[in-house]
């Protein structure tokens, strides 16, 4: 390993403010985590602000070898900014100066550490809308969705990160500049690069700036939430509402669980007797969307719903809305450590894949809660844990083994939204083939020949499946 003081000279010919390279420990410190929970931490952080910048640091980097970590806010759930290896964590969140809507194009242009609801609030101007929304999009960086082509409960109607990605600016793990896409719908010109760099987790290159698609905003939207006193008769109630010509924007649900830390965090005058909660968001024509609502509701009552609600005006919305918002700091007050998973299956497969949840919840004896973006099949069930405690940390990792395994056999995916990172690659031959996983690696390789971008990432390593530390 590079001598960390000969390293930290040669980034400071680099960076001429020094204010933008981290070598105390309290900051070196801080900078070993993300919002899963594992801890590495990096021998040096670099504030960048320039493509010039991040050029320089990685040519340094793949000449002495040094591994380097990109990172937004961190908000990953997956462990994919944590410096695994050490080195350089390359650090994106100040640099968020360009962020230009061209509304004839329906274009934006970005600095990868905006902040993806501040794009958006910006798009609204023009009367358009960055679609993808995650959960983190209040403080996650366009950066970081990118590398983990995040999704959002809008993802049932209008696609992921990917879907809205024409055109990047990256630097190789060389240093080299390159430029893929452009502004146009339309371009299959060569090999689609863009769409292999968004969701490589920061493995292949480092995204300077993206252009992405917007789109026309919505005129008008209604929620409506549907109460069962039956989980998996929620879960069947998705599934007829997909298929009866009804397309909304999201349907997000809740299990008891969820409903009962919500209300012991912040009560929102949530039934806590009930099984589940369904919110079926709708956008489009005014007429259509007050239409949609009238035919899901009568779609419920046919399938053994307590209760429904329709909102009757924004403020009635967010309100309904606010309860799914609170299910992650609610649950996360329970226990101090929270095991985040994002299992996928078909939609047909939804009904099966809760039933499945209830009885590992059972079999393991674990505090799971379930809740998630049901209309896309991708459920998150979080354990609520204690790492100290090693006894439930084992049930743990049985039955998130078992949520995954579950998954597969349904014919869905480890991770629909949230990355593989260092939480998922030990389970990553659970669903791809050794000869798929070695093209994978042989990709990583002739872009990455030193294996200095984000490594230890993605593929499976010989250790423990849930997390190390180093």
């Amino acid at each position: 390993m590079v001598p960390k003081e000969k390293l930290t000279e040669q980034l400071h010919r680099i960076v001429s403010d020094p204010g933008r390279i981290l070598t105390k420990e309290t900051d070196l410190v801080s900078y070993g985590y993300d919002a899963s929970f594992g801890f590495y931490k990096p021998d040096v952080v670099v504030q960048v602000k320039s493509e010039e910048e991040v050029a320089a640091v990685l040519k340094i980097a793949n000449k002495l070898r040094v591994p380097v970590t990109p990172r937004g806010q961190a908000s990953s759930l997956s462990g994919g900014p944590l410096p695994v290896d050490g080195g350089i964590v390359l650090d994106f969140s100040q640099w968020k100066e360009k962020l230009v809507i061209d509304s004839e194009d329906m274009v934006a242009v970005v600095s990868p550490g905006v902040i993806t609801a501040d794009l958006d609030h910006e798009a609204e101007k023009y009367g358009l809308l960055y679609a993808p929304d995650p959960g983190s999009s209040h403080f996650s960086t366009i950066g970081g969705n990118l590398a983990e082509n995040s999704g959002g409960p809008r993802c049932l109607k209008y696609g992921v990160t990917k879907d809205y990605v024409i055109g990047l600016r990256v630097v190789s793990p060389q240093g080299e500049i390159i430029r893929t896409g452009g502004r146009t719908v339309k371009n299959v010109t060569g090999y689609d690069l863009t769409k292999l760099i968004v969701g490589s987790e920061g493995t292949l290159g480092v995204i300077t700036e993206a252009t992405l698609r917007l789109i026309p905003r919505p005129l008008a939207s209604h929620t409506v939430m549907l109460i069962f006193d039956h989980f998996v008769e929620a879960a069947k109630t998705v599934t007829r509402i997909l298929t009866s010509r009804i397309q909304p924007a999201k349907i997000e649900m809740m299990d008891q669980a969820s409903i009962q830390a919500v209300e012991a965090f912040k009560p929102q005058g949530l039934p806590v007797d009930a099984e589940a909660i369904l919110l079926v968001g709708l956008d489009g024509h005014p007429a259509a969307v007050a239409d949609d609502a009238a035919r899901i509701s009568d779609i419920a009552k046919k399938m053994r719903v307590r209760s429904v609600k329709v909102d009757h005006s924004e403020a009635e919305a967010r309100e309904l809305w606010m309860a799914r918002k609170l299910v992650s700091p609610a649950i996360a007050a329970k226990k101090p450590t929270k095991i985040s998973e994002d299992a996928t299956v078909p939609r047909s497969k939804i009904p099966d894949f809760c039933q499945k949840l209830q009885d590992i919840k059972k079999e393991y004896q674990i505090d799971l809660v379930v809740f998630g973006h049901i209309g896309d099949g991708n459920l998150h069930p979080n354990i609520i844990c204690d790492k100290r405690d090693r006894e439930e940390m084992k049930r743990a990792e049985q039955a998130v083994e078992a949520i995954f395994k579950a998954a597969i056999e349904l014919g869905g995916t480890l991770s629909g939204e949230h990355g593989i990172g260092t939480m998922k690659r030990a389970y990553m031959p659970w669903e791809l083939t050794p000869q798929e996983l070695d093209l994978m690696k042989r990709i990583k390789m002739a872009w990455d020949p030193n294996n200095i971008l984000n490594p230890s990432k993605i593929f499976p390593v010989a250790g423990p499946k849930l997390v190390q530390s180093r």
